[in-house]
C-alpha cells in the first residue's frame, strides 16, 4: 500500500513504528518517484528535527556493539528517554544483499515501546554508513525519539563518514593478545569522544587496566577534537551491564561542554554542509548520465580509466569538463 506524504508524516509525528519504517524505505529508494516524495517528506518534517543526542557507535567484529547497543539502550530508555538505533550491515559487493540481523540481536530492547530498531544494508556504501543514514536519523528525531545510536559495520574503512553525521563517536574496544595498539588506525583515534573497553572481568581486569593505560598515552599525542576535553577511557561489560553509567554520564558531560563553547551547533552546521556537498555530487551524477551522449562518454572514459589508458583521475576530470565547463 502506497501512503501519502501527510499520512507518513502523521504517522512519524504519532510515534507509529509501522509508519515510521516506511518513510525510511522511501527515504531508501532509488525510484525517481520515491525520490520526489522523499524530499517533500523531508522538507516537512525540518522543523521537527535536530532535537536528539547523535550517538556513533563503532569497533571491530567482535567488540560486543549489539549487546552494548542493546543495553545502554535499555538504560537511557531507564532515564526516561526513548532510543532509536540504525545498525547498519555490511552489504555485499555482489549483489547489494545484506543479512540485517539486529533486530534479532536485540530482542529485549526491540520489545521496548520507547525504542525503535531499523537495519538497513550499507549497500557498498564506505564508512560503515547507509548513504541515507542522515536522512532516517531525521525522521527518527522528527519522531520524538531523544537518543540516536548508529552501530557501523566497523571494518575501519573511512569512519570519518560516522564522525560527520554525529554528536558523539564512542569507540568499543576488547582485550586481544601481543601490542594492545596493534590494529588501532590513527585516523579513528583523532576522530573519538568517548573509549569503552568491552568484556571486562575478573580474570582479564589488570590486562584491561594495561590496556587504558597504553590508550590513554596515545591519546596524549593526539590533538584533542574538542578544546577542554581529554577523552575518557572506560572499563566495564555491556554483557552484565557494568561500566554502562559512566558512559552515559560522559556522553552528557561531552554534549554539555560543546553545548557551553558554542560548539554544537557550529558542528552541525558543518555536517549539513557536508551532505549538502554529498549530495551535490550525486544529483550532478545522476543528471549527467541521463543524457545518452553523456552516457556513452561516461562509458567510454570509465572503460579508459579502467585499462588503464591514462590515470583515472585524468578520465574524470576530461568526462566533467567536457560537459560543466563554461568554455
Amino acid at each position: 500500500m502506497k501512503f501519502s506524504t501527510e499520512e507518513l508524516i502523521e504517522g512519524i509525528q504519532s510515534g507509529s513504528k509501522r509508519l515510521i519504517g516506511k518513510a525510511i524505505t522511501l527515504v531508501e529508494s532509488k525510484k525517481a518517484e520515491h525520490r520526489t516524495q522523499a524530499e517533500e517528506l523531508l522538507k516537512q518534517i525540518m522543523p521537527f528535527t535536530g532535537n536528539s543526542v547523535r550517538v556513533g557507535i563503532t569497533g571491530v567484529p567482535g567488540a560486543g556493539k549489539s549487546t552494548f547497543i542493546e543495553n545502554f539502550g535499555r538504560l537511557v530508555i531507564a532515564n526516561g528517554k526513548k532510543v532509536a538505533v540504525l545498525a547498519i550491515d555490511p552489504s555485499s559487493s555482489i549483489n547489494k544483499g545484506s543479512i540485517l540481523g539486529d533486530k534479532t540481536r536485540m530482542e529485549e530492547l526491540a520489545k521496548e515501546e520507547n525504542a525503535f530498531i531499523r537495519p538497513s544494508p550499507s549497500s557498498g556504501f564506505l564508512g560503515g554508513v547507509a548513504n541515507t543514514t542522515f536522512e532516517t536519523m531525521m525522521i527518527c528525531e522528527a519522531a520524538g525519539y531523544d537518543y540516536i545510536l548508529i552501530e557501523t559495520v566497523g571494518v575501519g574503512q573511512s569512519e570519518v563518514l560516522v564522525s560527520d553525521i554525529t554528536d558523539v563517536f564512542l569507540f568499543l574496544k576488547i582485550i586481544g593478545g601481543g601490542d594492545e595498539l596493534q590494529g588501532i588506525k590513527r585516523g579513528i583515534m583523532e576522530m573519538v569522544d568517548v573509549i569503552f573497553i568491552n568484556k571486562v572481568d575478573q580474570d582479564n581486569l589488570q590486562k584491561a587496566k594495561n590496556t587504558r593505560l597504553e590508550l590513554k598515552r596515545a591519546l596524549d599525542f593526539i590533538p584533542p577534537k574538542e578544546k577542554g576535553w581529554k577523552i575518557p577511557v572506560l572499563l566495564g561489560s555491556a554483557l552484565y551491564n557494568e561500566g554502562l553509567d559512566e558512559v552515559y554520564s560522559k556522553i552528557y558531560e561531552f554534549i554539555d561542554l560543546k553545548m557551553k563553547a558554542g560548539r554544537f551547533n557550529e558542528v552541525r552546521t558543518q555536517q549539513a554542509e557536508k551532505r549538502f556537498e554529498y549530495w551535490v555530487q550525486e544529483y550532478i551524477l545522476a543528471m549527467m548520465k541521463r543524457s545518452s551522449s553523456v552516457e556513452e562518454a561516461y562509458v567510454q572514459h570509465k572503460k579508459n580509466a579502467s585499462e588503464m589508458v591514462s590515470n583515472p583521475s585524468t578520465e574524470a576530470k576530461i568526462f566533467v569538463e567536457k560537459f560543466l565547463s563554461k568554455d
